[in-house]
C-alpha cells in the first residue's frame, strides 16, 4: 500500500508548469534577439563557448531536482505490515442518478456536482464506516465497492459523469437492488442506502424495492435534488439546451412526491438539496442515528518512509547541474584545433 504522509506539499506540484512555460518564453526571446544580430551559424562561430543546448540541460536539471524534493516533502510510504482490525462503524451504499437532467443547473453549480460535493463532505465525516458507491440512469453499475479507503471514494468520484451510462432514465429499483448486494454479509452493522436523485422518468418497481430492504434491516435516505419549478438541460460543451423532437427546450423537473414515498417505504427520510447546506446536517444526523457495531477492516499498520531515494536523486541532479558549465571548455575547443593541425 502506498501513500503520502503529507499529500498537501503535492500542491507545490502545480508551480512547475508555470515555470516551463517562462523557461520556454525565455528561450524564444533569447533567440529572437539572437537573430536580430545576424546569422545563427555566423553567432556560432563567433561565439565557439558558447552552448546551445547545455542550458536547457541545466535548467531541466534543476526541474527534475525540484520535483523530487516536492514527493519528499509529501514524504512517500510503503505499508510494510497489514492487520485485520476491528472498528465501530456502519455502512453507506450512495446510489447516485447520473442521468442527463442531473445536468441542470437550478442548484449551484448543476445537480450533479452539487451532489458529488455533498457525497465528498459526507465521506470526510466517516471515521471507521464503510462506504460503496453505485452509479445509474436507466440502467446501474458499481462504481466503487464497499471499502475504508476514503481517498480512493474521492477519487472515484471525481470521474462521475453522465457519459458513464448510455441508456438513459432513472431506474432506481436496479440501483436499490445493485446497492443491497453491495453490502458485507455482516448483520450486526448499522446499514443504508443514500439515493440521490431528481426522481425524473422513474422506471418503476422502486417502492418495491425500497419495501423488501427496510424488510433486511436497510434505511433508505431519499436526496432529491432540484426544484419542483423545473430547469433547462444543458448540452455539455455548448451554451444550447437538450430540445424534444419538436424542437421544444426541455425543462426537468424534481419528483419530490415519488421521492417522499421511496424513503416511506424504506423507512428513511426524504431529504430536500438546495443551495444551502441543510441537506448535509440532515443527512449526518441521521446517519450518526445508525446502530454502530464492530466491522473487520484490514489496514496497513506500519508505513516505511521512502523520502531518503528521492532525496538522494535531488542531489545528484544537483551535483550534475552544478559541475554541467553553461558554456563550452575552451581547452577542448583547442585540443581539436590542434589534432586539426
Amino acid at each position: 500500500m502506498f501513500r503520502f504522509g503529507e499529500p498537501i506539499y503535492l500542491y507545490f506540484l502545480l508551480v512547475l508548469p508555470f515555470l516551463a512555460i517562462l523557461f520556454f518564453y525565455a528561450n524564444y526571446e533569447r533567440r529572437k534577439r539572437l537573430r536580430r544580430y545576424g546569422d545563427p551559424k555566423l553567432m556560432a562561430h563567433l561565439m565557439p563557448t558558447v552552448s546551445k543546448y547545455r542550458p536547457d540541460i541545466k535548467f531541466w536539471l534543476t526541474f527534475a531536482a525540484l520535483a523530487m524534493v516536492i514527493f519528499m516533502m509529501a514524504r512517500p510510504q510503503f505499508g510494510s505490515k497489514m492487520e485485520t482490525v476491528k472498528r465501530q462503524g456502519v455502512e453507506a451504499v450512495v446510489a447516485l442518478d447520473i442521468s442527463n437532467s442531473m445536468l441542470a443547473q437550478d442548484v449551484t453549480p448543476s445537480r450533479l456536482e452539487k451532489s458529488k460535493k455533498l457525497i465528498s463532505r459526507l465521506v470526510e465525516t466517516f471515521n471507521n464506516d464503510k462506504v460503496a458507491m453505485i452509479v445509474f440512469a436507466g440502467e446501474a453499475f458499481t462504481q466503487l465497492p464497499i471499502t475504508s479507503d476514503y481517498v480512493s471514494a474521492k477519487m472515484f468520484l471525481e470521474t462521475i459523469s453522465p457519459s458513464l451510462i448510455t441508456t438513459q432514465g432513472t431506474d432506481i429499483r436496479a440501483a436499490i437492488d445493485l446497492a443491497m448486494k453491495s453490502f458485507t454479509p455482516n448483520q450486526e452493522v448499522g446499514r443504508a442506502i443514500v439515493l440521490i436523485t431528481d426522481g425524473e422518468n422513474h422506471e418503476g418497481g422502486a417502492m418495491e424495492a425500497a419495501r423488501a430492504a427496510a424488510e433486511k434491516g436497510v434505511r433508505i435516505f431519499v436526496l432529491g435534488v432540484g426544484s419542483p419549478d423545473g430547469a433547462p438541460i444543458p448540452v455539455e460543451g455548448t451554451n444550447e439546451y437538450r430540445r424534444d423532437k419538436d424542437g421544444n427546450v426541455v425543462v426537468t423537473r424534481l419528483n419530490e412526491q415519488m421521492c417522499r414515498e421511496i424513503a416511506q417505504a424504506g423507512n428513511g427520510i426524504y431529504i430536500r438539496v438546495d443551495n444551502t447546506n441543510s441537506a448535509e446536517k440532515a443527512l449526518n444526523a441521521e446517519i450518526d442515528k445508525l446502530a454502530k457495531a464492530d466491522v473487520e477492516t484490514q489496514v496497513f499498520t506500519e508505513y516505511d518512509e521512502q523520502f531518503q531515494v528521492l532525496a538522494w536523486m535531488a542531489l545528484i541532479l544537483l551535483a550534475i547541474d552544478v559541475m554541467l558549465l553553461e558554456r563550452k571548455n575552451p581547452l577542448f575547443k583547442n585540443v581539436k584545433l590542434f589534432k586539426q593541425e
